[in-house]
């Protein structure tokens, strides 16, 4: 998941910028993960950087552990992590089979905080919420519905004088974590989106127009009216762009909050906490959310890594899970749920070091 870069720079700012930074190359990156136990590095997710910016800063403040963590990507940080060269990275979705083969040891995944894909829409004039079933949401982006007061929309906002206005798709021409979530919900909904498109960071979209990043998914919506695409949350409200009640699983129309994006993950979770919560269970959450995770080896001796920096590491993300979790919402990040933060706990103190448990 990608946030935009002016959020990322305002919130790095305020967290003290020198404490941490989105740009290590890979030497110091291995100089850090075997090196000195109070400097810790980190790289992968874009959309998680913002808050462990901020964390992390917090963190170096009362305890002196510098924390670097390198904004590259999912994809970026699942290979520094393979390679070694860093203590844990960041990723929006769990690995992959591939991915797990090729690493060849356990690793863990505990849940840092969630966010949330909104469908957002350009309609001059329409105030109200709009209110969308996922049947109509696949349907929009399999561009088979045309126009705004198509009755499948017009059905679901029955007091809403909706415009004979074309329908224009947005969604992301680049790779990302947040279409991978986007296309993960549309799977699950629509067997004929599962058959014909599919899930993945990137895919071959039947409809629409592209646009690189949130802001350029963002900006083509606001400059063509008729557009619908698919944002973060926390883009949205900055932005004050218009976002839809969605239908979850349990039927009830819900609005894209803070609130509703916990209550998404507030469900039972495996205990590997490897889950997609899209189209979730819980009655009152949001259906196109998300955990966004922070991975490591389970086995910390190895590289040479002492067990003073294994405990360093184990702490850092303790303190992740609790004490950080209050910087969330000023962030636009929804905290993890009760059911959340207890799998967490566990996963946490299942970390060894030659096979003794760190955390007690």
């Amino acid at each position: 998941m990608i946030l935009i870069a002016s959020i990322g720079a305002t919130i790095s700012s305020c967290g003290g910028g020198a404490n941490n930074t989105g740009n290590n190359n890979t030497s110091s990156a291995e100089s850090s993960s075997s090196g000195d136990n109070n400097v810790l590095l980190g790289a992968g997710s874009t959309f998680v950087y913002p808050l462990f910016s901020k964390i992390f800063s917090a963190y170096y403040d009362s305890t002196k552990i510098r924390v670097n963590y390198q904004s590259i990507g999912s994809g970026g940080g699942i290979l520094q992590l393979t390679n070694k060269t860093v203590d844990f990275g960041g990723t929006d979705a769990p690995l992959n089979e591939e991915q797990t083969k090729k690493i060849g040891q356990d690793v863990l995944h505990v849940p840092m905080a969630s966010g949330a894909d909104v469908v957002s829409y350009n309609l001059t004039g329409v105030k109200d919420t709009l209110k969308l079933t996922p049947e109509v949401i696949a349907n929009i982006f399999l561009g088979k519905v045309k126009s705004w007061n198509d009755q499948s929309i017009q059905s679901l906002n029955p007091n809403v004088k909706l415009p004979s206005l074309p329908v224009m798709v947005i969604h992301r021409s680049d790779g990302s974590g947040t279409s991978f979530i986007w296309t993960d919900y549309l799977s699950k909904v629509s067997d004929e989106w599962k058959t014909k498109v599919g899930k993945g960071t990137a895919v071959k979209w039947p409809a629409g127009l592209g646009g690189k990043g949130n802001e350029g998914v963002a900006g083509l919506i606001r400059q063509t009216p008729g557009a619908i695409g698919y944002i973060e949350l926390a883009y949205a409200i900055q932005n004050k762009m218009s976002v839809a009640a969605v239908k979850n699983k349990s039927g009830n129309f819900i609005t894209p909050t803070l609130n509703s994006i916990t209550a998404a993950g507030n469900i039972d979770l495996p205990a590997d906490a490897k889950v997609s919560i899209t189209n979730t269970d819980a009655k009152d959450g949001y259906p196109i959310s998300s955990f966004t995770w922070a991975i490591f080896y389970k086995e910390q001796n190895y590289s040479g890594r002492s067990q003073e920096k294994a405990q360093n590491l184990l702490k850092l993300l303790w303190y992740n899970v609790h004490g950080g979790q209050k910087f969330c919402k000023p962030l636009n990040y929804a905290p993890l749920s009760p059911s959340a933060l207890s799998v967490a706990e566990k996963i946490l103190k299942s970390a060894t070091y030659n096979g003794k448990t760190i955390l007690q």
